[in-house]
């Protein structure tokens, strides 16, 4: 009983330490000052002239932009790599697909930067790059959950359907793809969650005049961290969280996959 008491307390202070930060950021978005020093009132004013900010509405459509074509591609692809990972069972084709999850992002960041402006010169930086950067370290990890998914099915399910005359493609749409849609789902809602909140690697391929939600807070609490700030900071959560509790529910053991 006691040892179970010091793991409560230690689960308890680390957990702690992770959420009660974030809890502040969306309590003080309500604050009735421009000053997080203290609380003041309750006032949705913030919000409001979020909801004004030209700025910050460009930098939200682009990271909406980005993440959709990046998640959709990535999807498509990463669907074919988990695919070809559990039929083939390539010694290198795993490794392949799996680095850029596993590599740190500030090294695939300054990699992708590299190869962009020695290929295609510093012009060539902007939402494109930012979108081919994006799809780079997503298609892994829907490859990830799509091969999870594959694993854990019967492999008979396919062997009869191609007994009954079906076609490899004809058992790809309608066998294989309504069994793997949940995992193809969880996989896109990932890559979005990924995609639209990352920081590091979009700094490095953005080039002069890209602006996303991550870049535009950042440049924003260069200065001070207002209400607005915490305001597009808890909507940026809430997206965040939304999108992996759905993926979590479709694909339970997709997070499990990515450890």
């Amino acid at each position: 009983m006691r040892r179970s008491g010091w793991l409560w307390a230690c689960a308890a202070g680390v957990y702690g330490f992770l959420y009660v930060p974030l809890a502040v950021v969306v309590a003080f978005s309500f604050n009735d000052s421009r000053l997080n020093a203290e609380w003041v009132g309750f006032t949705l004013d913030w919000y409001r002239q979020l909801a004004r900010d030209d700025e910050m509405l460009t930098a939200a459509r682009n990271s909406l932009l980005i993440a959709v074509t990046a998640s959709s591609v990535a999807t498509v692809l990463g669907t074919m790599a988990g695919l070809a990972i559990h039929r083939y069972r390539s010694r290198w084709l795993t490794p392949l697909v799996i680095t850029p999850v596993a590599m740190p992002e500030i090294l695939l960041g300054v990699s992708l930067l590299i190869f962009f402006v020695s290929v295609f010169g510093q012009a060539s930086l902007g939402l494109l790059t930012v979108i081919l950067a994006h799809i780079t370290f997503c298609i892994g990890f829907v490859a990830v959950i799509v091969r999870s998914r594959l694993s854990g099915m019967d492999e008979s399910i396919f062997e009869a359907a191609r007994d009954l005359g079906a076609t490899p493609w004809q058992t790809f749409r309608l066998v294989t793809l309504p069994l793997i849609m949940p995992a193809v789902t969880a996989g896109f809602l990932m890559s979005f969650t990924l995609s639209i909140d990352d920081f590091v690697i979009t700094f490095f391929t953005a080039g002069v005049g890209v602006k996303t939600l991550p870049l535009t807070i950042y440049s924003m609490i260069k200065i001070a961290v207002t209400p607005e700030v915490n305001a597009v900071s808890a909507l940026l959560m809430l997206v965040t969280l939304a999108m992996i509790v759905l993926a979590s529910r479709l694909a339970p053991d997709a997070l499990r996959a990515r450890g």
